[in-house]
């Protein structure tokens, strides 16, 4: 198999950043976009073609492992956000939100540029409420849709909002499952005394029933558990450090009625691990599945063929 196992050097605390990429980069589809991207006519320098180049001599290496440094790609983050234009330790989650968000910004401009420019030769251009249905490749493969039902629980009558997401953040608790999490973050809360809701129906104040379905799935789902809490009495974030069981292969049972392929099953590919005591301190590593293979990733380490316990 022609598959390509490369270390990313650290400039710096910026093991956030390697393990996010490594993960990305396990993830084909994701993959498949980024190096296509990169044959596309020459465009200024941005977040996404620091990412193609880095993604292409990772594909186009001659040696199966090695290392790369991401120096190109690490300059250009740095000069586009101050929060991650420092030597501290920085959040995955934040910076796999943040990439994410700017890719598909980067694309939605492209394609509003070119409209402008008339270069859509199928002749369907859109007026600007059309602005909206103009998904990126990076919405086709994370973007899945939350429902947020409530009902009343005088008239019955149920009111639904839908909300995008392309990661699901969800709490952990102790001795726990990733499938008991996510069945959490579907259960049912009560709404009542100050808290009641506003009901159409009975044009009042209701006890009304509130919970989170999942209405689209989407291709790769993105899980964030929240090992972070903030402590009043500490006053400062401290890390759930409890063991969270997770499976290899994942079907979500809190979908909604109208949900569409409700029964998807989902593969693990990847985890990003945050090893330490706490959020400003620690590191970060990635273990990904790469053709029956797990593979562990720790900046320029790369372990590969691993029996690796999950």
């Amino acid at each position: 198999v022609n598959e390509h196992y490369f270390g990313l050097v650290n400039f710096g605390n910026t093991c956030y950043c390697n393990s996010v990429l490594q993960a990305l980069y396990f993830c084909r589809p994701f993959r498949e976009k980024v190096l296509a991207y990169k044959v596309q006519p020459r465009k200024k320098e941005s977040l996404l073609t620091c990412l193609s180049d880095l993604f292409s001599s990772i594909a186009t290496q001659k040696k199966k492992v090695g290392v790369i440094p991401p120096k190109k790609f690490i300059s250009r983050l740095r000069k586009e956000n101050e929060l991650f234009d420092n030597y501290m330790q920085q959040d995955a989650h934040e910076f796999l939100n943040y990439l994410l968000n700017t890719i598909a910004d980067l694309l939605q401009e492209e394609k509003k540029q070119e409209k402008q420019n008339g270069r859509l030769q199928n002749g369907s251009i859109e007026s600007d409420e059309g602005e909206k249905a103009d998904l990126t490749w990076v919405h086709e493969i994370f973007q899945g849709t939350l429902t947020n039902e409530t009902r009343c629980l005088n008239c019955e009558a149920v009111s639904s909002k839908d909300e995008d997401f392309l990661d699901l953040s969800v709490d952990v608790e102790q001795n726990t499952s990733i499938t008991h999490c996510l069945r959490g973050f579907s259960n049912t809360e009560t709404l009542c005394s100050e808290y009641k809701y506003y009901c159409e129906q009975c044009r009042s104040k209701q006890e009304a029933q509130k919970r989170m379905r999942v209405k689209k799935l989407p291709m790769i789902l993105a899980l964030h558990l929240k090992r972070f809490k903030y402590m009043d009495q500490l006053h400062r974030y401290t890390k759930l450090s409890y063991r969270v069981v997770f499976p290899l292969e994942l079907r979500l049972f809190n979908t909604s009625g109208d949900a569409t392929n409700p029964d998807r099953m989902y593969d693990l590919v990847a985890v990003v691990v945050h090893c330490g005591s706490g959020p400003n301190r620690g590191h970060y590593i990635t273990i990904v599945k790469s053709h029956g293979f797990w593979l562990l990733f720790d900046d320029d380490i790369v372990e590969v063929g691993l029996n690796l316990t999950i």
